[in-house]
């Protein structure tokens, strides 16, 4: 019998390991055990993450779509409160022609006029032929990369239950966003950041926070909402006289509190989906802040979004931040506009206005996401909740529109140059290849690799989904 060898009661000889070897041994399986939650992160186990999302998950860890996506994340720049097709991206021959003449239709909140032209003059351009008017040059710079929509159509002709629908598919309260959709399907690829960020209007959002809601989701999902200088969230640091070792124990200890709770109870998800937001918000504390910290960015990259420039500075500030956001692993970044588009009293002046807020970052953030080969694996849209009428209102301006309005997409799984059905020769509903919201959400899972009809959620008694009952991928618009 060997010197590192014993001899059991039963008689049988085990060879026992010098301290050397035991060490040896047990680092390498330490670092296995590493190595195999990295590989879990990134679905690259011999057994992938599972694809069955019909269980709650509350985890925002990277889960696999239902077949392979095309893109991994989504930059949504919401231009609130509803530019116009007609004066943007799609001219009407006919409404030059019939302008001043007194039509039927009527406006939703009084003054109607007779048929308006655009105050705007157009172009063609890229190898697509897309329309453009004189105030959004720099973005028509990139139309070869975009595929138009300008069919859409929704139910409410009011913004807060209209924003409340092409955000949720429901023109009401309460129910679960697209970004929570996506990140309770997919998780996330950074876990010390949220999957699903908010850069809002500094004006403030009409509807606040059920724009970005996880409804009955949980709330691990809801959107949370980045400020676009400074600390990030508010009160995310910690105290000046509290250590990270601090922070550390309290955090462990209510985590052993509530998990004896649970033990004793019926497992509480509100209580688990608490706990995570505790341990995210301790794992932002340095990410998050080095993210939103624009001055890690060149002077030329600055002046590429516009922010050396007052009036496109802060969208500018927001489009790159989403950037960064998407670079860093987050899944859905939605980028609202400051202000509103609502032109009911001087469309040329407000849309001027906007056009200068937001032409040079949208063109910056499609020219850097190219640049850094993101732009293969994002998925970037431009919309609002609805459009505006071909009639005036109070002289110069225009009302809402929910019949007819348009929405583009550019990136991942996109294809560049497309146009995609029609509103009537005024503009004012849409008669070819009409899409609604439900069509939109299906198209945008679709690129992310999710079937809309099979993302579903259970909740009093029956399974929900973002398109609820209908939705059509909108085919002619994917590479």
């Amino acid at each position: 019998m060997t010197r590192n060898s014993r001899t059991f009661p039963c008689g049988r000889v085990a060879n026992l390991l010098s301290r050397r070897e035991w060490l040896r041994r047990a680092g390498g399986g330490a670092g296995m055990l590493g190595l195999a939650s990295l590989m879990a992160e990134q679905n690259l186990l011999a057994a992938p993450a599972t694809n069955d999302l019909s269980n709650p998950q509350t985890s925002l860890r990277p889960r696999m779509g239902h077949f392979p996506a095309k893109a991994k994340s989504v930059i949504w720049l919401f231009m609130e409160g509803a530019p116009s097709a007609v004066d943007m991206f799609d001219p009407k021959p006919a409404l030059d022609k019939r302008d001043g003449e007194t039509t039927d239709i009527q406006a939703f909140f009084g003054n109607p006029g007779p048929l308006m032209k655009s105050p705007f003059s157009f172009k063609q351009y890229g190898e697509c032929g897309q329309w453009v008017c004189d105030r959004y040059t720099n973005v028509a710079r990139h139309v070869d990369k975009m595929a138009f929509i300008k069919s859409c159509y929704s139910e409410s002709n009011d913004h807060v239950p209209a924003i409340y629908q092409i955000n949720s598919g429901l023109p009401r309260p309460g129910f679960p966003t697209a970004g929570a959709w996506v990140t309770y399907g997919l998780g996330s690829e950074n876990q010390n950041l949220p999957g699903y960020i908010v850069l809002g209007n500094t004006k403030g959002a009409k509807g606040g926070p059920h724009n970005w809601g996880s409804g009955f989701l949980p709330s691990t999902f809801q959107g949370t909402l980045f400020r676009s200088q400074g600390t990030p969230v508010l009160n995310l640091n910690r105290q000046l006289k509290v250590t990270r070792d601090d922070q550390r124990a309290q955090l462990d200890l209510m985590a052993k509190l509530n998990d004896e709770h649970m033990q004793r109870h019926t497992r509480d998800a509100e209580f688990a989906d608490r706990m995570q937001s505790f341990e995210l918000a301790f794992r932002m504390q340095k990410e998050a802040t080095e993210v939103v910290d624009l001055s890690r960015e060149t002077q030329a990259t600055h002046e590429l979004y516009g922010i050396d420039n007052p009036r496109s500075r802060s969208f500018g500030s927001k489009c790159l931040m989403a950037r960064r956001l998407v670079e860093s692993g987050v899944r859905f970044v939605q980028v609202y506009s400051d202000g509103e588009w609502d032109a009911h009293d001087n469309l040329e002046e407000n849309h001027t206005h906007h056009c200068a807020a937001t032409d040079v970052p949208v063109a910056g953030l499609l020219s850097d996401l190219e640049a850094r080969g993101l732009l293969d694996s994002t998925l970037v849209i431009w919309g609002a909740e609805f459009g505006r009428m071909p009639i005036s209102q109070n002289g110069k301006g225009r009302d809402h529109n929910p019949n007819g309005f348009l929405q583009w997409m550019a990136g991942a799984g996109i294809k560049g140059g497309a146009s995609y059905g029609e509103t009537d020769e005024i503009g004012y509903e849409a008669v070819q290849d009409r899409v609604s919201v439900n069509d939109f959400h299906a198209t945008i899972l679709h690129l992310l690799g999710l079937d809309h009809e099979r993302l579903t959620y259970f909740h009093n008694g029956r399974s929900y989904r973002l398109t609820d009952v209908a939705g059509e991928v909108i085919q002619e618009i994917l590479a």
